[in-house]
Parts: structure tokens; sequence; C-alpha cells
């Protein structure tokens, strides 16, 4: 399990077709201190650490994760947001994220507010987005507002811009979301027929 509060940002160096799966390797500052089998977010994706060597670490993305992320759309050279799990005597800073991506969205504005950063996205299809509450993009906890339909915003903070890949958004950016769980259970649950 995660919080969404994303410890530093790693940078795509290799990318390996596997049959249908691909490897990333990722460097990054924290990838020396991974352990093989830790689960670690990428851009809110809960990858597996395969290998860890020199200063980088290596996970695979099966075809289903490819298909439903942003994952296919990595390069070499992309920046990619990362996280440990949260240690079971940590802080909660963020909210409940597990690193299941369930839709992606795209940047449909970016506007500079002059101290802080205000971004709009629209879903693919009608989301568990609400006023006020949590959601996560690129495995960032973030809190929304101006939510319509398939439609929403957030704000984002000089050290949010700076220490996450947020800075390399524009508009047409696809980014992954993961809709708050809490909301996913009671929509499941009011909704069961």
């Amino acid at each position: 399990m995660f919080t969404g509060i994303v410890e530093t940002v790693g940078k795509v160096e290799e990318i390996y077709p596997v049959g249908t799966n691909v490897d990333f390797v990722i460097s990054s500052l924290i990838s020396d201190e991974l352990k093989i089998d830790q689960s670690v977010s990428h851009n809110g994706v809960c990858l597996t650490v395969t290998k860890v060597a020199d200063g980088k670490h290596r996970v695979t993305a099966i075809d289903e994760t490819m298909n439903k992320s942003n994952l296919s759309q990595w390069q070499v050279g992309s920046k990619v947001n990362l996280e440990r799990c949260m240690k079971a005597d940590g802080r909660f800073d963020g909210h409940i994220v597990q690193g299941h991506v369930d839709s992606t969205a795209k940047v449909v504005d970016f506007k500079d507010e002059n101290g802080s950063w205000l971004f709009t996205f629209e879903l693919q299809e009608e989301g568990l987005v609400v006023e006020k509450g949590s959601v996560c993009i690129n495995g960032t906890s973030l809190t929304c507002f101006n939510v319509g339909k398939k439609i929403f915003s957030v704000a984002i903070i000089p050290y949010t811009f700076e220490h996450t890949n947020f800075n390399q958004l524009v508009v047409g950016s696809t980014v992954n979301i993961e809709f708050d769980i809490i909301g996913k259970y009671i929509d499941l649950i009011v909704n069961r027929k």
C-alpha cells in the first residue's frame, strides 16, 4: 500500500520487450536501496523490482498494465514518480493508494497561477471523482475540485511541481488515475444488483 507521497523522480534508462511483457530499467536516488521482490509505485503503478544494480532497478509490466496505464508511452529519458510502500509505523500523509490504475486521463488545460499551477484533466469515461475528494494522479495524492462528469482540476504547489513529473506535463499528456478506494467500495455496495 502507498500514500501518494512521491519520494523521488526516476529516469527510464532502458526498455526491453519480453514476449507480451515489457521490462523497464529505471535510475533513481532510491534504486540502490531497493530489494528484489519489493513493490514500488511507478507513476502510480505498483511494479515488482526484479533486479538492482549500479543505481538502477528493473521492473516488469504485463500486457494488462501496459494497456491500462501510460507506461506504453514511456521512452528512454521519461521521468517517473517513485514511491516505496508505506511502512507500518509510518505517517499516513496522503490517502490510501493501492498502485492499481483505474484509468488514464489527458491534460486539457494547464495554467501558471503565479505561485501554483492549475491542471485540468479529462477522464476517458466518467469516474469516481468527487469535489474536494482524493485522487491519485501519476502516483501523487491530490485533492480535486471543479469536478464535472469527466473533467476535474487539481492545484499543484511549487514543492510538488519541482519534485514530481508534473513539471513535464503539457496539454495532451496522458496520466495514470487511481480513484479513491473507499469511494470504489461504496460505489460497488450501492450499485450492486
